[in-house]
């Protein structure tokens, strides 16, 4: 399946994940964030952390998005992109 068509199929249970990590703003990034078709064998989201946001926060919503989706997932804050790349990750990210 497309990560584009996996994400729009979860898109309110994604949603209801970051809520429950208390995240918010979940957004697809990387190959799959750019135009949405590439397949693959991962899948890369960028999610803001708000204050009190701990690592067992960000590491259970990678868990829990990784059993949704059945693959490989990365969760990353917009703090953890290097920051010569953070600008282009941030205007190519596509929202959940």
């Amino acid at each position: 399946m497309k990560p584009s068509a996996a994400v729009e199929k979860h898109r309110e249970a994604v949603h209801a994940l970051v809520r429950r990590f208390h995240l918010s703003n979940p957004r697809i990034v990387g190959a799959a964030g750019e135009n949405g078709e590439a397949e693959g064998d991962e899948l890369e989201f960028l999610v803001d952390d708000r204050p009190g946001t701990t690592l067992l926060d960000l590491g259970g919503l990678q868990v829990e998005l990784e059993e949704l989706f059945g693959t490989q997932v990365y969760v990353l804050t917009p703090g953890d992109v290097p920051e010569y790349l953070r600008t282009k990750v941030l205007n190519e990210a596509r929202p959940v």
